[in-house]
């Protein structure tokens, strides 16, 4: 087989016209010719870190739009549903992506849970780690995100790293904020990368260690716009990536947005290619192609280097997608799921009154660190409740995986009124995550999700929106596009309620991650991210 065109070459920075042939999936040959049709023919983007889970539809389903826009490979954590079904959830993403015809490179998660400060539905021990590192289609250590575990030398810690390292197999970060000699011990033990960095300070300083940075923008972060000089700075040290992809925006565009992003700030073709397309295989020593003799037959085609409309993506040199359209055979997922909690009454949500000041999480619209608030609570009866003129809601989670007592805090930002939205992705354990203005509602949204066993919910006094999500509370069984619109639908909802927020159910599946300043919720109550200690 023949594809011909205009050769984007990257590592030798030109573009030539010629053909790539083809054999048994492989590039047997680079021919240099003229007359080839006017297309430019180039390796395929790859996303350098993303939970699959996040987008709400199965690797499979993922790839089906994925490859649409020019993306060939994903490094991909599936610690989201591990947090869930433990092994037999990163066996559930392996075995699902086999028949995506995209290149899925998972990870094996090394916080599960993500803290000791929360219940998640499984455990993952140094074992555990291990035995999955050990696997061949397991490629690398998942983000290191208890950063004081790795500082004060917690021994499950590190000897989860040094499982990666004696696999010969390399370790993800995480660690938001952290700089100078907490930086500089952290990266010595082993920790090639970061994608939480939100300040160029940060980012250059952990580049000074030798960190490699990876440039996220996703549906509820976004840092390309403080870090995207580090392009033109540092273009062999930086990848891209998404992180968290919901599917509203999985449709409109993915790495190939952040390429045509980069140009147009006038940064250099070849050194927004290397990043886009090549940094993550060198770094991840990944079996994908990129366009030299031998290599796997992993490229795309477009249209030109003005629009880069995706025209045919390849993987092994089998055409994958032509114009947007998958060429996928029809794939029925299988269902895991992991859900043990019956409806509960909106008493169980109270807050009696016994102190003058509480803490109040302060919501900060596309990033992950929150603010903190210190108020004097609204108080009706004994109880201290929402109060919608300051816009402080009350916010509440619950184990979903064994009966307890909800955990009760407040939260400024959302803006929700005569409203209350609810989710079972709720970084990291996935337990249950409501926010609204008086607890009737807060309870209906919330029992919705218990008896559909995960999913979305929205309820005002006149309307009920829900969307199952049957595949560990994290995923649906639909296709990209039924669930894009209906996450749009609701996300929609909720801003007509008074929500200003531009992604209200991603922003709020972060109010329960404790690994992220300031101030979050578990389902053992209000947390305070910096001294890692409840309130």
């Amino acid at each position: 087989m023949k594809v011909s065109g205009h050769i984007i070459d990257i590592y030798n920075r030109t573009i030539f016209t010629g053909s790539l042939v083809i054999n048994n999936g492989k590039i047997e040959s680079i021919e240099h010719h003229d007359n080839v049709p006017d297309q430019f023919i180039l390796p395929g983007f790859i996303d350098a870190h993303i939970h699959i889970e996040s987008s709400m539809v199965t690797p499979f389903e993922f790839a089906r739009i994925a490859l649409g826009h020019g993306t060939v490979a994903t490094v991909s954590d599936p610690h989201e549903i591990a947090n869930v079904c433990g092994k037999a959830g990163v066996d559930f993403m392996i075995n699902n992506a086999k028949h995506a015809g995209m290149k899925f490179f998972f990870g094996a998660p090394s916080c599960v849970p993500a803290t000791s400060f929360e219940n998640a539905g499984a455990t993952l021990d140094v074992d555990d780690v291990n035995n999955l590192l050990g696997k061949d289609d397991i490629w690398y250590l998942s983000e290191m995100m208890n950063w004081p575990g790795v500082l004060h030398d917690d021994p499950d810690v590190l000897m989860k790293i040094n499982c990666a390292l004696n696999h010969g197999k390399p370790v993800d970060g995480h660690a938001p904020g952290l700089k100078g000699i907490d930086a500089r011990v952290y990266i010595s033990k082993g920790i090639s990368t970061d994608h939480e960095c939100y300040t160029l300070e940060e980012a250059q300083n952990k580049l000074s260690f030798g960190m490699k940075i990876i440039i996220r923008e996703g549906s509820a972060a976004r840092n390309f716009e403080a870090l995207h000089s580090l392009i033109g700075s540092n273009p062999d040290m930086v990848m891209f990536c998404s992180d968290d992809k919901h599917p509203d925006e999985l449709l409109q565009g993915h790495i190939n947005l952040l390429v045509k992003r980069s140009l147009l700030l006038g940064y250099d073709l070849f050194d927004v290619l290397k990043i886009a397309c090549i940094n993550p295989v060198l770094h991840y020593n990944l079996p994908v192609g990129t366009l030299k003799l031998g290599d796997p037959g992993d490229f795309i085609v477009i249209n030109n280097t003005k629009d880069w409309n995706v025209t045919q993506t390849y993987i092994n040199g089998e055409i994958k997608c032509e114009n947007s359209k998958s060429l996928l055979k029809p794939y029925k997922s299988e269902v895991i799921n992991k859900f043990a909690c019956a409806e509960i009454k909106p008493d169980s949500l109270s807050f009696p009154n016994n102190q003058s000041s509480i803490p109040v999480i302060k919501a900060i619209d596309g990033a992950l660190v929150t603010e903190k608030m210190w108020v004097a609570p609204k108080v009706s009866g004994d109880m201290n409740v929402a109060d919608t003129d300051r816009d402080i809601l009350k916010i509440c989670v619950i184990n979903r995986y064994k009966d307890s007592k909800p955990s009760v805090g407040f939260i400024n930002n959302f803006g929700l009124k005569d409203c209350a939205i609810a989710s079972t992705v709720a970084h990291d354990s996935h337990n249950i995550i409501v926010v609204g203005d008086n607890d009737e509602l807060m309870c209906q949204a919330i029992n919705l999700l218990i008896k559909s066993k995960g999913g979305l919910s929205a309820v005002s006094t006149t309307m009920e929106k829900h969307i199952p999500l049957p595949i560990g509370g994290l995923m649906s069984d639909k296709t990209v596009e039924e669930v894009g619109l209906a996450y749009s639908d609701i996300s929609e909802f909720a801003k007509s309620k008074g929500c200003k927020l531009n992604a209200p159910f991603m922003t709020l599946s972060f109010m329960a991650l404790l690994v992220i300043p300031k101030i979050k919720i578990s389902d053992l109550g209000m947390f305070d991210a910096e001294k890692f200690e409840f309130y």
